[in-house]
Formats: C-alpha cells, structure tokens, sequence
C-alpha cells in the first residue's frame, strides 16, 4: 500500500479554504484542519503528520506561539507560515531554520499544492530526474568511451559520473547501471593511460598541451609560484589521498568564502606518496629524484613514511632552481592533536611568503576502513564513504582554518598527490621474497602478473621510475584490481577485497583535484 502524506492545516478561516483541502485530497494527501494554535499543537501531540501549514494571526494562540511549541514538540517536522504580509521577521524565521517556507496571502491551491509537494516529494523528484538524466546520458557516455579521448576529455566524462553518483539516491536499478558504466569507463581510461603515459613523460621538457595533462610534478611551478608574485602570502595544502568526488563535497561548504577555480592535474604512477607527493614538492619525476637525492630513495620503504621525511627541503631546493626567493613554513598534520594546534595559530601562516601544509587525515581515513570492520559498515559504498568524509571536513579543524583564512587577504592553493579506489578484484602475482608489499603496484625481479589486469613496467625509466637492484621493474594495477600471491591465495583475497587503496590506475586514483580560492572578503 502507498504510503499517504498527512498535513495539517491551522487557519481560523478554515471553512473559506475547503476548495483548497479538498484539492490536496484529489492529489492523494490527507489533510486535518483545525481553527487555532492550541488545537494544532494537541494535534501534533496525539498524531504523526508529514507537514504543518499554520496561518501566523490567528485568535488567541498565533501562529508564531504555536510554532515555537511545535518545534519543542516535533523539531523534525516541516512548517510552512501562511502570512498577509512578507514581513523580513518572517524571512528571517525561514532562513534561521524554524519554518520550510513561508506563504503570502491569498494563496491558491496551486501554490500550496507545489509547496507542500516540494518539501514531501523533493527529494524523490530530483532523484527521478536525475535518473531520467543520466538514462538520456548513458549512450552518450558509452558512445564516448568508444571512441578516441584525450586527458580533458576523461576530466569532463569523471566529473559527470561523479555528478550523476551524487544525484542518483533512491533508484538502485539506475545505479547499478551507473556502476556498471564506471567500470567500463576505468577500463577505457586504464587502456589509455597504457598507451599514453611513456609518451606523456617523453614531453615533460614541453608544456603541458591537448595531448598531455599537467602531471605531479608540476603542480607548483604551474599553481603556486605564479601568486608568490603578488606579494600576498600562499598557503599550499597537499590533502593526502583526496579523490575529486570528495573535493566537490567540501568545496560546498567553501565557495560561501572564497571564490574558486578549479583546475586538475594527473597523478604520476604508482599513485602512492613515497612518488607523487615527493614529485610534488621536488618538482622532479622518481627517477630524477632519485638520481639527485640517492640518500633520500636508498631508505626504502618499508616505512609508509621514510621517502616523505624530506617534503620541506624539496620545496626549498625547487623554489632554488626555479629562482624563486620566498620564507617558506612547512607543516606536516597527522594526528588529530596536530591539527587543533595548526587551527589555533592558522593566522601565522600569514607572516610567510608561501606556507606548505601536508593534511594526512583523508589518507589515514581510508587505510582505517580498510582495516575496521566498523567504518566498513559506516561507509559500505561509495556514496557513504563520500559522506563519511564531508561529515568530517566540515566539523573539523581544517573546516575551520580555512573560515579564519577567508577574512585574510591570501591565495589558498590546494591539491592532493593521488586518490584512492574501492578495490574489488583481486589478481595473481608472482615475484621474490625482494618484492615490495603495496597491494595496487609492486617493485621487484621476476615480477608475473595477468596483463589484462596490470601493466608490467619492465623499462621503468619511460615510466620516470627510478631503476635500482630490488626494481628492475614494477607492476602496476589497473581498474579496481590488488595483488594476491598465490600462497593462502583465497585467505588474502577475502581479507582486502572492499578496501580502499591507492597505487594504481583509475580515474579516483589519478584524476585530481588543483584548487585556487580568493577570500571573497
């Protein structure tokens, strides 16, 4: 049986609206009408209704007394004031939080029959049209995929997936179908990357161009040292493992303060910290980090950490070779402490010329659901992870260092170094007891994995990885496959299938995110 949206209407002029009662019960709604505030709130007592309208004079009990009772009673139920005049105190009750809606008389049906169906149905309307939307979309995107793309291309295709899984709520036939279509899309764009990355690296002596994106390791030649010009000091945040979708969801909660620009960059593989995010601060590939810094590379890792230990003296020595004179202030935020205690001094990042701030939270977060059986039933899919990490951004410190920055006059500029994948498949490898950990890419000898699944990078120099004894070459995984050797194989399969990880080749791990914001001040 479908389920019937109740209203109830207070008006002391109940009996002049009957045509319009009886016009909302034509569309399926039940409506109780009462004659005062008082009888509204007994009302609101005794029963379960979807949607209050309450005319705001009324004798005895107004509308604006009952309303206050009505909240205390049922803080969850929308209420739309019926007023003779659109007084600002009334608009100024709508936008504080206390009613839905306000209307003005005389209304007519119509109009009531639209708002309410606004506040009851609106969410389930925009879901069917954006289901309709993407429906109309789907051969388009498949035409699309069919053919030649280059990298702005698969920047526009990402982002209008992301749009239509954001928007895609109730229809779980249309998101399977959206699901299936995202995996199609990563297999096109791991294929692409296949063909396209050592060409990309042979180019990096040219600017990037249609047929090459910007990569790591130019992000702050190309985004950040430009605004050190200005005079202004830059702030130059590095979030760790930040996806786009996840950008988007904290960028609706900064655009109010600043004014954005949004620009991206791909991330050099593996997708992992100790190569993208070193490139990002040094400004060099692996492999000519490595030949600059053998000290740095020779520590291995081991240490999730051990290659990042040197984040503020590649920055430096960049902005060196680039001649570029500027105090610089590094900070590296990796337990919750670290961040309160940025938050309460953020205003001194103010007194540098440029300020490098490397965020690790959103990074720590995924290899948390990865191992907590707890986040894995919080943020059991994309949508919840996403979710999952707004909740966070916005009541967190980072949230609130940037509300403090927005009264200043600064350039904020913000990026991440790779992105992360729900990994779901798992493939075989095979390689020596040298072979490195990571479950997305693997350096070692004798490396044999399956080629529809990953590449096998057996010159690593085309790919500006550094070649040393334990990497003679590396694998990479494309789409959402990890790596399992074949001892305890099933074991190992079940335990990181549905983890979140990074390393490989996907639109999450490598489509990212390079964001400008000017306080609107």
């Amino acid at each position: 049986m479908a389920y019937t949206s109740r209203i109830l209407w207070a008006d002391d002029e109940i009996d002049l609206l009957r045509p319009h009662i009886l016009f909302l019960e034509t569309r399926g709604y039940e409506v109780t009408s009462v004659t005062n505030g008082s009888d509204a709130i007994e009302h609101i007592r005794n029963g379960r209704f979807d949607v209050v309208l309450l005319d705001e004079q009324m004798p005895g009990m107004g509308g604006l007394e009952a309303l206050n009772e009505i909240k205390d009673l049922a803080p969850d139920i929308p209420v739309v004031m019926i007023t003779k005049s659109e007084e600002e105190r009334i608009m100024e009750e709508a936008l504080g939080g206390k009613i839905s809606d306000y209307l003005t008389k005389p209304v007519n049906p119509s109009q009531v029959l639209l708002t309410c169906k606004r506040i009851l149905d609106g969410r389930r309307i925009e879901s069917e049209a954006a289901s309709q939307n993407y429906l109309q979309s789907f051969g388009q995107i498949t035409s699309a995929l069919m053919n030649p793309m280059e990298h702005a291309d698969w920047v526009s295709l990402y982002e209008k997936l992301i749009r239509y899984d954001v928007q895609l709520d109730a229809d779980e036939g249309v998101r399977q179908v959206l699901e299936d279509q995202y995996s199609e899309a990563n297999r096109a764009f791991s294929k692409y990357v296949e063909d396209s990355y050592r060409r990309w690296i042979s180019d990096v002596d040219s600017a990037p161009d249609t047929f090459r994106p910007a990569l790591s390791h130019e992000v702050v030649p190309r985004w950040v040292m430009p605004h050190l010009k200005s005079e202004k000091p830059v702030i130059f945040f590095v979030i760790d493992c930040m996806r786009f979708d996840q950008w988007l969801e904290f960028e609706k909660l900064l655009s109010p303060l600043f004014n954005i620009e949004r620009d991206t960059h791909f991330g050099i593989l593996p997708t992992a910290t100790p190569y993208s995010r070193n490139s990002i601060f040094s400004g060099l590939l692996p492999r000519d980090l490595a030949d600059q810094y053998p000290r740095m590379w020779a520590d291995g890792e081991d240490d999730e950490h051990s290659r990042n230990r040197n984040e503020e003296e590649l920055l430096n020595d960049l902005l060196k070779r680039k001649h570029v004179k500027a105090r610089v202030r590094y900070d590296k935020l990796v337990a919750s402490k670290d961040g309160k205690e940025f938050q309460q001094s953020v205003h001194d990042l103010l007194q540098f010329d440029l300020s490098a701030v490397v965020v690790n939270f959103v990074d720590i977060l995924a290899h948390s659901r990865s191992d907590s059986a707890v986040l894995k039933e919080i943020a059991p899919d994309e949508r919840a992870y996403r979710s999952l990490t707004k909740t966070w951004f916005e009541h967190s410190w980072l949230y609130q260092s940037f509300q403090q920055l927005a009264a200043s006059d600064c350039t904020i500029v913000i990026t991440t170094d790779h992105g992360a994948i729900r990994s779901l498949h798992g493939t075989k490898v095979i390689g020596d007891r040298e072979t490195s950990t990571a479950l997305r890419y693997k350096y070692g000898r004798n490396l044999k994995c399956d080629p529809r699944h990953a590449i096998l990078v057996k010159d690593p120099e085309s790919f500006g990885l550094p070649v040393n004894n334990r990497s003679n070459n590396f694998i990479i995984a494309k789409e959402d496959y990890y790596f399992v050797y074949p001892t305890n194989y099933h074991q190992y399969l079940n335990k990181y299938r549905d983890t979140m990880q990074h390393g490989g080749i996907s639109m999450e791990e490598m489509i990212l995110p390079v964001i400008t914001m000017k306080p609107k001040r």
